[in-house]
């Protein structure tokens, strides 16, 4: 398999510590190790190619420092002049991917989500080759454990006779309201989607040329005309910028009759807010998660974090504190998904708080 793993993302949800020049995905979240080389990680073995990176190219150094850092200096990094969001991504690590290897299954990944259960992981990528092998182009389905209203859903359909475990896409759905999520929880056919894709890369472009030919081309153009940089392969930029923006859901999946679905219960979360966050760690005997210089007192169902100066929590419940050296998040737990506002009124009065971290605080 050829894994491509999608690294574009900002993480604006987990300001103050992800900044668009040092996003959530090159940060420690969850275990010592950044989220992008825990993604590599369960993503490399006998089984897997060295792995491709699509990035932004202002974060190249930090990527290639990271990859080596884990032990994968092998890596093909592959600039975008700018996001295109994932239709085109995959596109292009399709494309690479059958220059080396004509029968290529790509697995594309992003880079800033959690999977607790590796091994649970890799039996599920084993269910989905056998799909993508009989022309499947197969989603990851995550088996919910609650009415979440902040994914879209999957919905299974019959069964493939010729890949137990995979199963026919009946539908995708939006982020749906609470009583609508709460009767997909009930009926069992609904799962979270993942945004984790596994395919043929002939059947992609195959479909690709089918439904949306205007990205199909100006991803095999930007490919052609892109060139090396050292360690880095750089999309052209003139040809890249040509292709539409568009979601791989939008543009193919919900098209084609070739979705599938591999239902999953592997420990995941797209580490989205602090609140997610604070879902998937170790918690003390008050439910409280702590990191860095941390005082507590009488404190329950907290999420306390600190990259900066001391933090003391004294009789509190249910808040995120997140400190850094220029900026102190403090909001309640069930809020924290509105941590997007705050970074985009830091970009309205023109502030550097969102950007990158510095000293002292102030305007650009």
């Amino acid at each position: 398999m050829h894994p491509a793993i999608l690294s574009g993302g900002s993480g604006t949800r987990l300001w103050p510590l992800s900044r668009r020049e040092f996003p959530k995905q090159l940060l420690p979240l969850v275990t010592p190790a950044t989220l992008l080389q825990e993604t590599a990680g369960r993503m490399s073995g006998k089984h897997f190619a060295a792995p491709m990176i699509i990035c932004n190219r202002d974060h190249r150094f930090l990527i290639a420092e990271q990859l080596r850092g884990a032990g994968i200096p092998e890596a093909t990094i592959v600039l975008e002049p700018a996001g295109r969001n994932t239709a085109p991504a995959a596109v292009v690590a399709a494309l690479i991917a059958s220059e080396s290897d004509a029968g290529a299954i790509v697995l594309l990944a992003p880079s800033d989500h959690a999977v607790r259960n590796v091994q649970a992981f890799e039996s599920a990528v084993a269910t989905a080759v056998a799909a993508a092998r009989a022309g499947a182009l197969v989603t990851f389905g995550v088996t919910p454990d609650g009415p979440e209203t902040g994914y879209g859903y999957v919905q299974r359909g019959a069964a493939l006779t010729d890949a137990p475990g995979a199963y026919r896409v009946a539908r995708f759905v939006e982020k749906p309201d609470r009583k609508t999520a709460e009767t997909y929880l009930a009926s069992g056919d609904y799962f979270w989607n993942s945004g984790m894709f596994l395919f043929s890369a002939a059947t992609l472009l195959q479909e690709m040329a089918q439904e949306q030919p205007e990205i199909l081309e100006a991803c095999r153009k930007a490919v052609v005309k892109g060139r090396r940089d050292s360690d880095f392969f750089r999309l052209d930029e003139t040809e890249f910028l040509a292709s539409p923006s568009n979601s791989l859901d939008y543009a193919l999946m919900e098209h084609t009759t070739h979705a599938a679905i591999v239902p999953v219960d592997i420990g995941w979360s797209d580490v989205g807010s602090w609140g997610s966050l604070w879902d998937i760690a170790d918690k003390s005997g008050d439910n409280n998660v702590v990191r860095g210089d941390v005082l507590v007192a009488h404190a329950r169902n907290c999420y306390l974090r600190s990259d900066g100066p001391l933090v003391a929590a004294i009789g509190v419940e249910d808040l995120v504190v997140v400190a850094t050296n220029d900026a102190v998040l403090v909001t309640r737990r069930d809020a924290a998904q509105d941590v997007k506002k705050i970074v985009d009124e830091l970009e309205r009065q023109g502030r550097s708080e969102h950007i990158r971290h510095g000293g002292a605080p102030g305007k650009n």
